[in-house]
């Protein structure tokens, strides 16, 4: 009987020891996390406008004929110009009484006419040729600019080369604290991005210019793509 117990507490004391390899398993492996920054500069090739019409009259009819002629005219400028039909589309419409609120507010507001506006946004690809354009749109009948926004119709490549650019201002990061902290880099463990590439917010503009303006200055400057990794080296 005393032998038997012996041995059933040997095979406990066996199942409850740890073996070597599920501890090293266990282990943490050392880490070290670094973030870096891409950037690369780009010239805009885009611009996005938003140009209309206001038209007002005695009556709905006919501040509505009125605002039609024009902004017919504004829509055949731009097919003239070269801009295609998905490039343009109407962004706003309305039709709105005029009130006349008299002295004091004593008395019930009167319609004394009718507004009518008409506004379309339209993309610009080539947009060198902008101020050209917003110069023969005024002319053509638009009395109304309310924005310009300028971006980089196509950023991919330039993204590419700030994400090259994140990477190797990571490493050089991760370098510094490697040679700080005594240790060397192993394996990348993993690499997360985040891409910061945003348009500009667009100019404000409210314009009634009259026919005779001269060509509008227009500056598009230059965008900057930026691109954030975070990666994630081993410690030897």
């Amino acid at each position: 009987m005393m032998t038997r117990l012996l041995a059933a507490l040997a095979i406990a004391t066996l199942a409850f020891t740890p073996a070597p390899a599920f501890a090293d398993e266990a282990k943490l492996p050392r880490t070290i996390s670094v973030n870096g920054t891409g950037e690369v500069m780009a010239v805009p090739d885009l611009a996005t406008i938003t140009l209309g019409v206001m038209s007002s009259a005695a009556t709905a009819q006919e501040a509505l004929a009125a605002n039609t002629r024009s902004m017919t005219d504004v829509m055949a400028l731009l097919k003239k110009e070269g801009i295609e039909d998905r490039d343009i589309s109407t962004s706003n419409f309305n039709v709105s009484p005029r009130y006349d609120y008299g002295q004091g507010g004593t008395q019930p507001p009167k319609v004394m006419g009718y507004d009518v506006s008409n506004t379309v946004t339209v993309n610009v690809r080539k947009a060198d040729a902008l101020g050209d354009l917003l110069d023969k749109a005024v002319t053509a009948g638009s009395n109304q600019v309310y924005g310009i926004a300028f971006s980089v119709s196509k950023p991919e490549a330039k993204l590419d080369e700030a994400r090259k650019s994140a990477v190797a201002d990571a490493r050089r990061k991760a370098e510094i604290y490697a040679a700080a902290g005594g240790f060397k880099l192993g394996d990348i463990l993993s690499v997360a991005e985040g891409s910061n590439y945003r348009p500009p917010l667009p100019m404000v503009m409210k314009s009634t210019m009259a026919a005779e303006a001269a060509p509008v200055p227009v500056a598009r400057g230059e965008q900057s793509l930026t691109v954030d990794v975070s990666i994630v080296w081993a410690i030897k």
